[in-house]
């Protein structure tokens, strides 16, 4: 058996970023930025107003002083003449300033009668001005890989970015196998169970970025294992479920190799997910998780996870690890490392009592893992351990 270290190396070994695709800009909300983008012009593009107020002369921001308004600029629509001395022009917020001014004096320390004003004598001392390019200036750049959020794509649209190059979403075939396995919605039989790891990998790698397809359930024989390999034949990613251990109806790993598979690494000293294999099968990566639906989950989390950033262009990661206390004493562990479901709150991190790899309720309960290294001590409540985020 390898550590997860140990087997995360090699998986990240098998798999590269994806291509580059321009996208339009209404859909790459969520996407990997695969290449450096620049601004295309300055932003503000001209000196704006700041405020509803009257564009001036800053000589002319006196106490008491009286202008002329000789014309109005709103937002889209500049005032097209020049500001002289002793002249103001109503303005309002975002218009871009007169020619001759470079002050905004604010509408509540004006009094106005007819075409001229009065400033007050408790004048605010800020020009209220947005400078051209106060926010960024053509050729400003926007690097890459970023996973492009909301605030993000208004940074685009603003930078005069129509197209957006994003890495390729990765295909991710999932591949549920087991003559017990019904899809939901169906009657299963009398020792037949509903097939729930494959959705909740779908939605877990969709989540992150990829594109999820579920083959039809692979029953535990050579035809149906062969046939579901050729159909995943388009993946950049193929997670098959089940099958992998070394029972007389585990089929998965002696098929794999030979529909071509090049073999990485199998079973990994970690509970749960023990029997986890992985390789290189044409141009696609393969991994071969446990039939255990914690045990999916929880590789899907620790393994398939860090590969879909890889292949989505973001580096090279394990999944985050932070500290949290320990709201209750725990026991020691065992020889493998353990990723145990927990659930943080505002007392600290509680790790449930019950730890089968076949409770689901469990583990949507859960809100982090709690990771225990091999042959860890008891620890008691307040001790500080390692927790992953679910």
């Amino acid at each position: 058996m390898i550590t997860t270290e140990e087997a995360l190396a090699h998986l990240f070994a098998l798999v590269k970023p994806g291509e580059t695709e321009h996208v339009p800009l209404r859909e790459a909300a969520g996407r990997v930025l695969a290449q450096d983008v620049s601004a295309k012009r300055d932003q503000p593009p001209f000196a704006a107003s700041a405020m509803d107020g009257y564009a001036v002369q800053d000589v002319d921001a006196m106490p008491g002083s009286r202008l002329k308004v000789i014309g109005e600029a709103a937002a889209g629509h500049r005032f097209d003449g020049e500001v002289s001395g002793g002249q103001a022009v109503r303005i309002f917020t975002g218009a871009p300033l007169p020619n001759g001014t470079d002050r905004v004096i604010i509408q509540e320390d004006v009094t106005r009668e007819n075409d001229v004003i009065t400033l007050t004598d408790d004048l605010e001392m800020k020009p209220h001005v947005r400078p051209a390019g106060a926010d960024f200036r053509a050729g400003d750049t926007i690097r890459a890989p970023r996973l492009l959020s909301p605030s993000d794509i208004a940074l685009l649209a603003a930078m005069n970015i129509a197209k957006v190059p994003v890495t390729r979403k990765p295909i991710v075939e999932i591949i549920a196998t087991g003559d017990e396995l019904v899809q939901p919605g169906e009657d299963p039989g009398p020792d037949q169970i509903i097939a729930s790891n494959s959705y909740g990998l779908a939605a877990l790698v969709e989540e992150h970025g990829a594109i999820a397809r579920l083959l039809p359930i692979a029953r535990d024989n050579a035809p149906a294992l062969r046939l579901a390999f050729e159909l995943a034949e388009d993946a950049d990613l193929i997670i098959t479920i089940g099958g992998a251990s070394v029972g007389d109806h585990d089929l998965v790993g002696d098929i794999a190799q030979e529909q071509g598979m090049e073999r990485a690494f199998y079973k990994i000293a970690m509970r749960p997910g023990k029997p986890l294999m992985a390789g290189r099968m044409g141009d696609a990566t393969m991994i071969g998780l446990p039939g255990n639906p914690v045990s999916a989950m929880v590789c899907g989390q620790i393994f398939v996870l860090p590969i879909i950033r890889k292949m989505l262009g973001l580096g090279e990661a394990p999944a985050l690890r932070e500290k949290a206390p320990l709201a209750a004493p725990i026991g020691p562990n065992g020889p493998r490392e353990h990723y145990m479901r927990a659930r943080l709150d505002s007392d600290g991190v509680t790790v449930f009592d019950r730890q089968d790899s076949s409770l689901l309720t469990v583990l949507a309960d859960a809100n982090c893992l709690v990771v225990r290294p091999i042959a860890d001590g008891a620890r008691a409540k307040g001790e500080m351990v390692e927790i992953i985020h679910l």
